[in-house]
């Protein structure tokens, strides 16, 4: 199916599924009927998110409101907290164990050791991993994962160039959950774009330390905002919502990251531009329908950026009126050039942990 017609298909579906309440989300029946297809999805966290977690459901969500009972889910939230994660590896095995799931599907780096463990034990498991890297060979190449990553690193350096030319202080924040490949990718995609677009830009950094901790998240916006940053971005899942909030109390500006943020958050709509979205909902739904068609490949990765419909910013009538026209011209350059190959993003997966770190000085208040 060409990626620009599933993108559509998948917009469709994803209104219907609001607009019906279909079922099959957090609480949803198991199968309900012989011969469908069923799916678990296992989050390391809970849904309400606004942003990452919300963004997978809805994508199997659309899928069962397209195909009705020839589709179930069962969705599995076990928490993000310290205490949570001595569960996650017998939750996963729980799963395989009971033999009722055609596909199993999980993300995040958390959830690594509890995947490398069940694709051992259960090899006629098929698992599908996303937004976090398989090593497939230190696991033995597997042919039962199906690992799904995204180009986050793509859309990051957008919001940094937005950021940088809306600021007037010249001061703009970053709010990351914890330092890790993805959230790094998405930082040196932030400090790239805003350094093109504003060479003297100065970017403050600050890690949470976990995705949970929203009253945290506010602290450190709130003292990166006092310190002169004015615009801010949210890479910290629910803790996130830290930033939001500081954004709002500061009258100042936070980009929102994985969902519509403005659309999802009205209250806080006039502080957020727009939002970088990893439509995670998207990637999912496209590989359970290949898988369902019996053509997914399994035992490989795949990369999903602009061009594959895996990334992109919001832009909607809240977008054209919070964000001058010139502006949105600029970034509208920028994504073309880099859809094109003419602008190489920065990613984490091929940085030191000494090249990261030497970016982060370069803009780095004094």
């Amino acid at each position: 199916m060409k990626k620009k017609v599933l993108s559509l298909l998948l917009a469709a579906a994803l209104v219907l599924a609001a607009l019906t309440g279909c079922g099959g989300s957090s609480g949803g029946g198991e199968a309900s009927s012989d011969g469908s297809y069923k799916a678990a999805l296992l989050i390391a966290g809970t849904l309400g998110d606004k942003s990452f977690w919300d963004s997978a459901n809805e994508g199997l969500a659309a899928l069962k409101s397209e195909l009705g009972d020839a589709f179930d889910y069962k969705v599995e939230q076990m928490g993000a907290g310290a205490s949570d994660q001595s569960n996650y590896e017998p939750t996963m095995l729980d799963y395989c164990d009971s033999g009722k799931y055609d596909v199993i599907i999980t993300g995040s780096f958390t959830m690594l050791d509890a995947l490398n463990s069940a694709v051992e034990q259960f090899p006629d498991q098929k698992f599908i991993f996303f937004d976090e890297t398989f090593d497939f060979a230190a696991n033995g190449n597997p042919d039962n994962v199906y690992n799904i990553l995204f180009k986050q690193n793509e859309v990051s350096y957008l919001v940094g160039a937005e950021a940088a030319l809306m600021s007037k202080t010249g001061v703009i924040s970053f709010l990351g959950g914890m330092a890790g490949k993805v959230i790094n990718d998405f930082l040196v995609g932030y400090i790239q774009g805003a350094k093109d677009a504003r060479p003297d830009v100065k970017v403050a950094v600050s890690m949470v330390g976990n995705y949970e901790d929203s009253a945290k998240g506010k602290d450190l916006s709130l003292a990166m905002y006092n310190a002169g940053a004015d615009c801010g971005f949210n890479v910290a899942g629910s803790a996130g919502m830290g930033l939001l909030e500081a954004a709002k109390e500061a009258n100042k500006l936070a980009f929102g990251v994985d969902s519509d943020q403005a659309a999802l958050l009205p209250d806080y709509a006039p502080y957020i531009p727009t939002s970088a979205l990893k439509n995670v909902g998207n990637a999912l739904y496209a590989t359970l329908k290949q898988d369902i068609d019996g053509n997914l490949a399994y035992g490989t990765q795949d990369y999903f950026g602009f061009a594959e419909g895996g990334v992109n910013l919001v832009k909607d009538a809240h977008y054209e009126e919070m964000v001058p026209e010139d502006i949105r011209a600029a970034v509208d350059e920028m994504e073309a050039k880099i859809s094109a190959g003419e602008i190489q993003v920065y990613t984490s997966a091929t940085m030191s942990t000494e090249e990261i770190e030497a970016l982060k000085a370069s803009v780095a208040l004094q």
